[in-house]
């Protein structure tokens, strides 16, 4: 059972999006796991993809580059490991699947399945991951409005109920004047009406720019409920050196800084809290102007 997102992070889910830093190393996998815990997040996220299922053959043969890329695959094996090590740190549980076989494999273990901006096109892929019944989330960078209106019809006509739509950019890292926030808006505007049960889809920023500004601006500005970003946990992982990954004590801060901040919301209602109450006789009395209030100044004794 996915855990409810009003229980962490007062509203905003951040999840960690470990891709391809887990060295194929299950003890390393479960560092990440600990890593998103203790920085506040409500998720971590892996990838499982296999080349020969990824890449057509023509590209494998002539690229050595996209042939190394083997040694990023996640053993399916870790899987079950992966998931018990979630629940224990009380922390969902996503993955991204790359092959259709993969929703399967996933199927028993995984809070919720994403589907990258990359895979955007292939509809057998959210028609499989979709009728699961599994929340369903999906990221729209380098998509147009039209291919983004046909997935989700794709998702509809499986009866997903609980859909999240991320903007983002794919460009790694993202510099930060083509993060182009207010998309987030137009993603609201745009496919909210598509969904046929109200309050079924939420939106969010999956973040490759590395800013804390962006993060702030996405969550305050633009109300992303729901911030996706890389997470390497030693500067050591495969993706780190392009420059779209995080650390822990760089998104820790920023994690606790929206969730204080989001405590200061309050309940609206204009009256004096309890740490203005002493003060209240200290105010300019309205007869001559002066403080404190005039019964104050009777009984005040230095």
């Amino acid at each position: 059972m996915l855990m409810n997102m009003e229980d962490n992070n007062d509203g905003i889910r951040f999840i960690a999006e470990v891709s391809s830093n887990h060295f194929q190393d299950i003890g390393r996998c479960l560092a990440f796991i600990d890593a998103a815990a203790e920085t506040g997040c409500w998720g971590v996220k892996f990838q499982l993809f296999k080349i020969n299922e990824l890449f057509s053959r023509e590209i494998l043969e002539k690229s050595p580059v996209h042939r190394k890329r083997k040694d990023w695959e996640l053993p399916v094996s870790f899987i079950p490991e992966i998931a018990e090590h979630c629940r224990m740190r009380n922390i969902a549980f996503g993955c991204t699947p790359f092959y259709l076989h993969a929703v399967h494999e996933l199927y028993p273990y995984v809070d919720f399945y994403k589907i990258a901006s990359y895979e955007i096109l292939w509809k057998e892929l959210f028609k499989e991951c979709s009728q699961t019944g599994k929340p369903l989330m999906m990221s729209t960078g380098m998509a147009t409005l039209d291919e983004i209106e046909k997935a989700v019809e794709w998702i509809g006509q499986t009866g997903c109920e609980d859909l999240t739509v991320f903007h983002c950019v794919s460009g790694y890292p993202t510099p930060v004047w083509e993060c182009n926030l207010k998309a987030i808006q137009t993603l609201r505007g745009f496919v909210a009406p598509l969904v046929s049960k109200e309050g079924q889809v939420a939106f969010g920023w999956s973040d490759h720019s590395v800013n804390p500004g962006v993060l702030y601006r996405a969550i305050h500005k633009w109300d992303a409920r729901v911030i996706e970003f890389h997470l390497d946990i030693d500067g050591k992982g495969e993706e780190f050196a392009a420059g779209h990954c995080w650390l822990p004590e760089m998104i820790a801060p920023v994690i606790q800084s929206v969730k204080q901040g989001l405590r200061a919301d309050g309940n609206g209602v204009k009256e004096p809290v309890s740490s203005e109450l002493a003060d209240r006789q200290w105010r300019a009395d309205p007869g001559d102007g002066l403080r404190p209030l005039i019964p104050m100044r009777a009984t005040f004794n230095g």
